[in-house]
């Protein structure tokens, strides 16, 4: 069941960037959807199309998400991965190492004296 609804939401998926694809936008997008090339449907008679169709869609999209969201939580209390460690490994973590001062720098050394000749 969640196999078969992962798929239409796939296919609604693809279909949806399909669609915003082809609609005409200020900077052209792909341009399917109009111009003056005796089409059988008026420029305003694509856009409401694929305006609803989008619509339609983005519906769909939601939907299905949100089945897949209810499928994918049917689980009767919330699980942890410290509730399922092995016998062997303690549930407590160990204390950290007591970590030591950090080191003085050494004194700089004296300049010697220069040697006369």
């Amino acid at each position: 069941m969640e196999s078969v609804i992962l798929v239409v939401h796939l296919l609604i998926a693809v279909a949806l960037v399909g669609v915003i694809l082809i609609q005409r936008s200020e900077g052209g997008g792909l341009g399917i959807g109009g111009g003056n090339m005796g089409g059988m449907m008026t420029t305003r008679g694509t856009a409401n199309l694929l305006t609803r169709t989008t619509g339609i869609l983005a519906g769909c999209f939601f939907l299905t998400s949100i089945i897949l969201a209810i499928l994918a939580g049917g689980h009767s209390r919330p699980t942890s991965i410290i509730d399922t460690l092995p016998q062997g490994i303690p549930a407590q973590p160990t204390a950290p190492a007591q970590q030591s001062a950090p080191a003085q720098p050494a004194e700089p050394a004296q300049p010697a004296p220069p040697v006369a000749r």
